[in-house]
């Protein structure tokens, strides 16, 4: 048993993913009921998905009250859902991955050692199964975030990380779309939270669509220069 920490909250920012949701929602609880833990909870984030994911949701929380799910009204976007499960766990520990079942989320018992001296733990892709479009502009985006925020994470988009809660408590989300994870480790870093890298493996997609478009690369921008702003200037 961690002498730290005796609770884990696993956090599943779902959006159309009623292929997906009730594989990731009974793997992920699964998997925590595993490890060495008193409590533990998984919290669905149905972001105003127009297919049956709330309905799966329900349905799965209605048979495990280990998990809870949260309903947005309409679609708010990644960071936001991200901003519920997180704002909304009660657990010493944090962990989120995406909800379409891209990783194996038995992994995530490689983290728990490094946790007990780190506050976040980010996993990095071995090797990515994804469009050769999104990996170049992933690519991208990681240089230029490192470069700016001096982030040594090499992975900073991968859904696969584990916290204290104490970040939280320091970090306020405020971006919309899916610069979320750079604004997390961005700000963490401004805090002096410390943090460490694990590789995970990642593998393609088998049912659903991403809700990842080029056209995003706008709107990450302004917000990359948003939090940026608010991080070093108006901050001082």
């Amino acid at each position: 048993m961690s002498q730290k920490f005796k609770s884990i909250t696993g956090v599943l920012p779902a959006y159309n993913e009623e292929e997906n949701i009730e594989t990731a929602a009974r793997n992920l609880l699964e998997v925590l009921r595993k490890l060495p833990f008193e409590e533990r909870e998984v919290i669905i984030v149905n972001d105003g998905s127009t297919d049956r994911t709330g309905e799966i949701a329900d349905r799965l929380s209605t048979e495990l009250p280990e998990i809870r799910v949260i309903h947005h009204p309409k679609n708010l976007g990644y960071a936001k859902a991200l901003k519920s499960g997180f704002t909304n766990a009660r657990s010493d520990l944090i962990f989120y991955t995406d909800s379409d079942n891209q990783f194996d989320v038995r992994e995530i018992k490689n983290f728990i050692a490094p946790i007990e001296d780190y506050d976040i733990v980010c996993g990095f892709r071995i090797y990515r199964y994804d469009p050769l479009t999104r990996l170049f502009l992933s690519w991208g985006f990681n240089l230029l975030v490192r470069i700016i925020f001096r982030i040594r994470v090499r992975d900073i988009d991968c859904a696969f990380k584990l916290f204290r809660r104490e970040v939280f408590e320091k970090v306020t989300i405020e971006s919309e779309k899916f610069f979320v994870d750079a604004e997390i480790l961005a700000k963490a870093r401004y805090h002096k939270f410390s943090m460490t890298e694990l590789g995970v493996r990642h593998y393609p997609r088998m049912a659903g669509r991403s809700s990842v478009r080029p056209s995003h690369i706008f709107y990450t921008l302004k917000e990359l220069a948003k939090i940026w702003i608010n991080i070093y200037i108006k901050r001082r």
